[in-house]
């Protein structure tokens, strides 16, 4: 079983993440009480082990009522699995271009849609992809139970994002109108999903005082807030990492440097200026985008490159994973870390399950205990209540008889 390792830190609320790593495995851990130093266990693996379908890419369908889990491979496969039971529901093969390779032209980005965007009500799930050298495709399915009985959509839209570089990043806005992109050689961009149009291209910096060009390499991305489009942050392979405003200019409106090696993941807040950024070797930390000032870094630094951060959108934690095969829980205010589980292989990618406890209401696990109850004693509480008052009894039994047995010497 997977080690597992005990902080001694504040009680990690209760919580469901999904981890994929380079194996193709995908990993659940789940931490359930309140009780104070309780760990993250792995309590489902789905898949088999094999290095030629390792996961590069993941999204969640976070939804109440069946979520789903998209996961693309390093063969070009994208698999959809239900979060719930791992089911595999649908499954898309190679989604390169005619002629290419996998191997060629890896899957950098994938995002599955929560809104429908077909008029047909068939329609259940709606996947957006895009390789390294820029192929968008967006593509929907029909709802099915069995994954050979899934139809995929005969007219996919699709389109090039860049026609030189590669793509490394890539991330949707929360109301699904607009998309960037970024990469090696390639500028960040902004495209409009409904029109398949691009709408705004980033600008480099000018040289510095030394008049040394930063070259572009972007390698994470994420919007700012859920509510404007037109504000994110774009971390660098330079260690950089950049806020935009499209409204603003084309260059960054603000730009500060993070230690020395290069950024891998950016998340955002709910708060809408505050991101965490991790880095290549594994510094974590929160910035206040506002005015790029360093809230603080996390506490117990990791041992390997982080390549992966999610931000729970209700309890104030955050999940980072990444080459040191270990799984982690931190907590925003404190910044301590909360629980970590070592899952053997190298990660990938984490997410987060949202609807935990909804689910567990609805299913046969016992629902969470609240904060304001007092829990009743089960069997074996009333029998130690009950021993305990007998040896009570039995002590002040053994008192009495020593008193008649000196009151008896007494009188003799």
């Amino acid at each position: 079983m997977p080690r597992t390792t005990k902080v001694e830190s504040p009680s990690c609320p209760p919580f469901r993440a999904l981890t994929t790593d380079v194996l193709g495995l995908v990993k659940v851990i789940e931490t359930r009480g309140e009780q104070s130093g309780a760990a993250a266990k792995v309590v489902e693996r789905w898949g088999d082990p094999d290095s030629s379908k390792s996961v590069v890419s993941a999204s969640i369908l976070d939804r109440e009522k069946d979520p789903l889990l998209g996961v693309a491979r390093k063969s070009g496969l994208i698999d959809v699995i239900s979060v719930i039971n791992g089911d595999l529901r649908h499954s898309i093969p190679n989604v390169c271009q005619d002629g290419t390779r996998p191997e060629d032209d890896p899957i950098v980005g994938l995002h599955l849609f929560k809104k429908q965007r077909s008029e047909s009500s068939t329609r259940s799930c709606t996947s957006l992809t895009c390789t390294t050298k820029g192929y968008v495709r967006i593509e929907s399915f029909e709802e099915s139970k069995s994954p050979a009985d899934s139809i995929r959509d005969p007219s996919p839209t699709s389109w090039n994002v860049c026609g030189s570089g590669n793509i490394l990043c890539s991330n949707v806005e929360e109301n699904e109108n607009y998309a960037l992109f970024g990469g090696k050689g390639v500028e960040v961009n902004v495209w409009d999903l409904q029109k398949c149009t691009k709408i705004w291209t980033a600008k480099s910096p000018p040289r510095n005082s030394l008049d040394i060009f930063t070259p572009m390499w972007f390698t994470s991305t994420t919007f700012l807030s859920k509510d404007d489009h037109r504000k994110f942050v774009a971390g660098t392979s330079c260690h950089q990492v950049r806020l935009y405003d499209i409204s603003a200019q084309r260059r960054p409106v603000m730009s500060f440097d993070f230690r020395e090696t290069p950024i891998k993941a950016v998340v955002e807040d709910l708060d809408g200026h505050t991101v965490y950024i991790g880095n290549g070797s594994g510094d974590l930390a929160s910035v206040d985008i506002r005015a790029g000032k360093l809230l603080g870094c996390f506490i117990g630094k990791c041992s390997g490159s982080i390549r992966s951060l999610a931000r729970h959108p209700e309890l104030p934690i955050i999940a980072s994973c990444g080459l040191d095969s270990y799984l982690r829980i931190w907590d925003i205010h404190s910044r301590q870390l909360l629980s970590a589980v070592f899952l053997k292989q190298h990660l990938t990618n984490v997410v987060f399950d949202s609807h935990f406890r909804t689910q567990d209401a609805a299913g046969s696990a016992p629902e969470p205990l609240d904060v304001n109850e007092v829990p009743c004693q089960d069997e074996d509480d009333e029998a130690m209540t009950t021993k305990r008052k007998k040896t009570s009894k039995g002590h002040g039994d053994s008192r009495s008889k020593k008193k008649k047995s000196r009151k008896t010497s007494k009188e003799d």
